[in-house]
């Protein structure tokens, strides 16, 4: 079964769930990217033994080198990332490979915005083509179902992680000496649209309301890297690669994302598998799936740094709960590991073909 991915850029969780599907018997996986975004530091070595072309950003014609790679390869389906780049939609559209059953993944979640409602007129067509529509969660379900798609096409099946690399760290974190971390972790791009200055505003009023405050540890760059500088308690640790992030979350004890959007944060899902609880806004998309308040994390307000403190005292106030609000995080993300990942790719494709 020979099948070519058309996907963004390089990142560490997908190129876990692409080695563990290329590696299944009888599956022949082409992955394409676009070279990396300035955003982004990963290390494209992470690709190492896939079956990858990269076109760069400013290439003359992307669709048409695209379309060549995919006919060399034989490929029997194809999958596209959602309606970004102009050259993937070319594709779905080039009558040169019109008998090609298509994919499209999106993780875009429904707003009710009137751009939303009327995105139907602008690509209602291209969605059409699509055999299956591949969202990761709830959210994106919901927007995909208003963008006309029918039930029956639409699966949840677009993320996965590297949960056997990470999952360890649970184990480490409950036997180390001193017992579970006092430290809180945030990993992402220090934008706007990560609520870097809410993160830091909440963590000063949580300090204000706790006798011995734990450290914040934050793993990312982007351009408000400097709003981090001397701040009482917070350690900027940088661009973390995938690689040696588990060993960041094994010294941390809660895991903070503050985002003003995030439409399905991979990032929670990865903390969860290392076993740490959850305290973040409602806008990560992700949170509908793996985040129970008082169970496994926190949920709280979205751009509202008092609600986030209040977060932040009650995982400090509900310390011994800890471990096993971090088993029970665990516990959801092992359904986004990379096996199971691969698990309902292959189901996906093979339905295709047949």
């Amino acid at each position: 079964m020979k099948v070519a991915i058309c996907w963004g850029g390089v990142s560490g969780y997908m190129a876990a769930c692409w080695r563990t599907l290329a590696a299944r018997p009888g599956i022949d996986l082409l992955v394409f990217n676009f070279q990396s975004q300035s955003n982004t530091a990963f290390n494209e070595q992470m690709m190492a033994g896939l079956n990858t072309r990269t076109l760069p950003l400013d290439h003359s014609d992307p669709a048409s080198a695209i379309k060549q790679i995919i006919r060399d390869h034989n490929a029997q389906v194809v999958s596209l990332s959602g309606w970004l780049y102009p050259s993937y939609i070319q594709l779905a559209r080039d009558p040169e490979l019109a008998k090609l059953p298509f994919v499209m993944v999106m993780d875009t979640p429904l707003r009710y915005t009137w751009r939303q409602r009327l995105a139907r007129l602008k690509i209602g067509g291209y969605l059409d083509r699509m055999s299956r529509v591949i969202v990761p969660g709830e959210r994106a379900w919901q927007y995909a179902k208003l963008l006309g798609v029918p039930e029956s096409k639409i699966r949840r099946a677009m993320y996965g992680v590297d949960y056997d690399a990470l999952s360890p760290a649970y184990a480490q974190r409950a036997a180390q000496a001193g017992g579970w971390p006092r430290r809180f972790l945030f990993t992402g791009r220090y934008a706007d649209e990560k609520g870097i200055d809410v993160l830091l505003d909440a963590y000063a009023r949580y300090r204000s309301r706790t006798t011995d405050p734990w450290p914040l540890s934050c793993c990312g760059m982007g351009p408000l890297k400097s709003q981090l500088e001397n701040r009482e308690g917070v350690e900027d640790l940088g661009f973390v690669q995938p690689a040696e992030m588990r060993n960041v979350m094994q010294r941390s004890g809660v895991f903070v994302l503050s985002s003003r959007e995030d439409p399905w944060p991979l990032v929670i899902v990865e903390a969860c598998a290392a076993g740490l609880p959850v305290v973040c806004t409602e806008a990560c998309g992700s949170s509908v799936e793996l985040v129970r308040s008082h169970y496994s994390g926190w949920q709280v307000a979205t751009n509202d740094a008092d609600d986030l403190a209040r977060g932040l005292v009650l995982a400090h106030e509900n310390y011994e709960k800890l471990p096993l609000m971090g088993r029970r995080a665990q516990h959801f993300a092992e359904a986004y590991s990379a096996q199971a990942w691969a698990d309902r790719w292959e189901h996906i494709l093979r339905e295709l073909i047949q």
